[in-house]
C-alpha cells in the first residue's frame, strides 16, 4: 500500500460496485473524471458480469470480479469487500454505481474525513425521471443535475449547509453507502461489510452499527452526489425475500429491527407476518407481476 497521506497531497481510490448497470457506471466514471479533485484510481468490481467492458475515462481504471449467481440475490458485501481490498491507497471513497459525483464532492468529502475521521457520508440530492442527464454529459454543466434534482425529504437535514463543515452524528441508523469516505484502517477496525448479508437490505446500517459498536465516529457532508433516476418500487417487493432474510438476521445479531418501514408495508399487504417486538417474521407470499407493476412508481426515490 502507498504510504498516508493527508491534507491536498492525498492520494485516493474510488471504489463502484457494478452489476448489469453499465449506463449508469458510464455517467458515474464521467463524473469523477470530472472531479475537481480527481482520485488515483478507479476500481470497479463486477457482480456475475464476467465479460463487463468498462466504460472509458481520463484515469487509471482497474476491474475486479466477484461471483454472481442469476436468480440468486447480489453478493454486495463481498463486491465492496473485494473492491476495498484491491486499492492501492488507504483511502478510500465508496460510490454506488448510480451516483454521478458532484465536481467539488471529493474535495469536501476528504477535507471532512481529514476533520472527523471515521465515515463520513456525501450528500445525495436524487435526479426526476425528467432529468436531463444527456445535457449533463454533454458539458452542459453540473448545474443542470442541481435544476433537475430534489433532496431525500428525510435527509435533507442530515448535512450542514453548502461549503459547511461535516457535521459529527449519532444517527448511525441513517448510515448509507450511497457515497462515502473511510481510511483503510478504519474499514479493517470495522471489518468490511459482512457477507452474511444477501442482496439487498440491512448491509449498511448492519456496517454502520459495528463502527459504531467499534468507537467509528460517523459525520455526514455537505459533499453533493446526483443519484441516477431509475424509479423505485414502493414497497421494494422485487427485494422481498432479501429483505425478509436479511432483518431476521439483522434482528439475531443487533436484537432490534432494521428496515421497520418496509417491514410495516409487508405485513400491512399480506406479504409477511410479523410481530416488531419478537423475533418473529415469516414470509407468508410473494408477489404476482401485476402486484410488483403496480408498486412501481417513477418518483426520484
Amino acid at each position: 500500500m502507498q504510504p498516508q497521506q493527508t491534507g491536498s497531497d492525498q492520494a485516493f481510490s474510488v471504489l463502484i460496485i457494478s452489476s448489469g448497470r453499465d449506463a449508469h457506471l458510464a455517467n458515474a466514471v464521467r463524473g469523477i473524471c470530472r472531479s475537481t479533485r480527481p482520485p488515483a484510481e478507479i476500481v470497479v468490481c463486477y457482480m456475475g458480469q464476467p465479460s463487463a467492458v468498462p466504460p472509458p475515462g481520463t484515469l487509471p481504471l482497474r476491474v475486479v470480479h466477484v461471483a454472481g449467481r442469476p436468480g440468486e440475490p447480489l453478493p454486495l458485501g463481498a463486491a465492496r469487500n473485494a473492491a476495498a481490498a484491491a486499492a492501492r491507497f488507504d483511502t478510500l471513497v465508496f460510490l454506488d454505481v448510480d451516483c454521478i459525483p458532484g465536481a467539488e464532492m471529493f474535495g469536501q468529502l476528504l477535507a471532512d474525513l481529514d476533520r472527523t475521521g471515521g465515515l463520513v457520508m456525501a450528500a445525495p440530492r436524487y435526479l426526476t425521471a425528467d432529468a436531463d442527464v444527456r445535457a449533463w454529459a454533454s458539458d452542459g454543466g453540473e448545474g443542470v443535475l442541481v435544476r433537475d434534482s430534489v433532496p431525500h425529504h428525510a435527509r435533507a437535514a442530515l448535512a450542514p449547509a453548502p461549503g459547511e463543515p461535516a457535521a459529527a452524528s449519532e444517527d448511525y441508523a441513517l448510515f448509507w453507502s450511497l457515497g462515502f469516505a473511510v481510511r483503510r484502517e478504519t474499514f479493517e477496525r470495522i471489518g468490511g461489510f459482512d457477507e452474511s448479508f444477501a442482496g439487498y437490505g440491512g448491509e449498511d446500517t448492519d456496517f454502520a452499527f459495528t463502527a459504531r459498536l467499534r468507537g467509528v465516529p460517523l459525520a455526514f457532508s455537505a459533499a453533493t452526489m446526483f443519484h441516477q433516476h431509475h424509479g423505485v418500487h414502493r414497497p421494494p417487493l422485487q427485494h422481498l425475500d432479501s429483505i425478509v432474510v436479511n432483518a431476521e438476521a439483522f434482528r439475531r445479531k443487533w436484537g432490534s429491527w432494521p428496515m421497520t418501514g418496509w417491514l410495516e408495508a409487508f405485513a400491512r399487504d399480506g406479504y409477511v407476518s410479523w410481530d416488531r417486538d419478537a423475533a418473529q417474521l415469516k414470509l407468508l407470499r410473494r408477489p404476482g407481476s401485476a402486484e410488483l407493476a403496480a408498486a412501481r412508481v417513477n418518483a426520484p426515490y
